[in-house]
């Protein structure tokens, strides 16, 4: 009997949509199963597009509030129109995901809503609100995504204790925010409302902000984000959390000496992580392995322990990051298609879009250290850029990080702004076995910030001109 489709596929985030366009280019025929009404995942409607359109704007805001002094610019009066605000966020998602549609049209990538489940590993039957049905396929890749991480006794409504979801719908700016979680998300999320006037502290379990970075960048970023008004509880954490009138009563523990205190804040942000959407897929009536974390288990080939079934995203272990979800898709369908595609994970870049931006790519200095890999650090702070002396974006400086002996490029970090466009040569560079070398010998147009990802790579050997 022939099935429906060459491919069914489960979710229409970055991991998802991108793999559904990819088949159809591969002459598949495909179709692309979401339980949500709009296609494009968290990522476009809840996540990295409107937190960025967030970002953005409470940057402006913020650059008028307080520099624009500096420039010989004078403004009597900025008034915050926060209803306007919030709708350009919405067009900007609205026009992403209705490219989305246009995309599956011009693509033939049929489009069905639903709430899909396994019966078999060739048939999933889809539930909506008008009707229920069942569709079968030669292949199935699970693209779920993933969301927040709950924690226990405090619950999530949405309006006084919110997620990410919860702090991107806002209609009024709160006085007090207290964010559970020095993550990126919280970070960001932070930043936005921090910048448009609520007062922002961050409670973090362990002894540090985003532990998964370099420790240098992470010092120099809270340092940057205290110095914009951010308060730090480290070594704290959350026990509970109480509704008092406006406000919610939290108590917080030392996590050193045990010691706790109330306070009470309007909003309560919960930013702990993300964990797969797994639930409702019905994955064990086909024996689908998941690991401790609720993670489905894939080979290197995106393959579960169905042969037919494979999944890609946040639902399978690693980074939670669009980008990586998008290669995994493209790749995922490549080797359903009988090439041999393959992904280095090592130089696949992150970034935190906060005022400075942070990116990274590779290792960091606790990673070398841990691996007792010896390397050479070359540095150059943006301080003495020519280009971000006129652009008053000063702050900050690119590391690069290259092994001792070969000089190849073992990871690099960058704190300042627009970091998140210079990382990409260095991980073009990565790539390609580059070396630092590489990059110094390359001519960097003046004045641009890159010139400071050049200088760094010429200080991996000390001789940086400029400093």
């Amino acid at each position: 009997m022939k099935n429906d489709f060459d491919l069914i596929i489960i979710g229409s985030g970055p991991a998802g949509y991108v793999a559904a366009i990819r088949a159809s280019q591969l002459n598949m025929k495909v179709a692309c199963v979401e339980k949500e009404p709009k296609l494009g995942g968290t990522c476009l409607n809840i996540g990295c597009i409107p937190s960025k359109a967030l970002l953005n704007s409470s940057e402006k805001y913020s650059e008028f509030l307080n520099h624009t002094d500096d420039h010989g610019i004078k403004i009597d009066k900025i008034e915050l129109d926060l209803k306007k605000l919030m709708h350009r966020k919405e067009n900007i998602v609205k026009k992403l995901t209705g490219g989305i549609e246009f995309l599956f049209k011009k693509n033939n990538i049929t489009h069905i809503s639903g709430l899909a489940s396994f019966e078999d590993k060739n048939t999933i039957s889809i539930k909506s609100v008008k009707e229920e049905k069942r569709i079968t396929a030669q292949n199935f890749i699970i693209a779920t995504g993933s969301t927040s991480i709950d924690i226990p006794g405090i619950e999530v409504d949405e309006e006084k204790i919110i997620t990410s979801t919860g702090a991107l719908e806002l209609s009024s700016i709160p006085d007090s925010m207290l964010v559970i979680g020095g993550g990126y998300i919280g970070l960001e999320m932070g930043s936005v409302w921090s910048r448009l006037g609520s007062k922002i502290t961050i409670v973090e379990t362990l002894d540090r902000i985003v532990p998964a970075i370099d420790g240098e960048i992470a010092e120099q970023f809270m340092k940057s984000l205290q110095k914009q008004g951010l308060e730090f509880k480290l070594s704290h954490k959350v026990l509970s959390t109480e509704l008092v009138k406006d406000n919610v009563e939290v108590v917080i523990e030392s996590v050193k000496d045990k010691k706790q205190s109330k306070e009470k804040y309007e909003k309560v942000l919960v930013s702990v992580g993300r964990k797969p959407n797994t639930d409702g897929l019905n994955l064990e009536k086909i024996g689908i392995e998941l690991n401790n974390e609720k993670f489905i288990k894939i080979d290197k080939q995106f393959k579960t322990n169905v042969d037919n079934v494979f999944a890609i995203g946040d639902v399978v272990p690693g980074p939670m990051l669009a980008h990586k979800a998008e290669e995994e898709g493209i790749v995922c369908v490549e080797k359903i298609n009988g090439q041999k595609p393959d992904i280095n994970y090592n130089s696949i870049p992150s970034i935190i879009y906060t005022n400075p931006e942070i990116a990274s790519v590779g290792k960091n200095e606790e990673d070398l250290k841990k691996l007792k890999i010896d390397y050479k650090i070359g540095k150059f702070p943006f301080m003495a850029n020519g280009r971000a002396l006129t652009t008053s974006n000063t702050e900050g400086f690119v590391k690069i990080l290259a092994d001792k002996k070969t000089d190849s490029i073992l990871g690099a970090h960058i704190i300042g702004h627009d970091a998140g466009q210079l990382i990409a040569e260095i991980v073009t560079t990565m790539e390609f076995g580059g070396s630092a070398e590489d990059i110094a010998r390359i001519c960097h147009a003046h004045p641009t910030t890159s010139e400071a990802v050049k200088e760094a790579a010429m200080n991996v050997d000390g001789r940086a001109i400029h400093i």
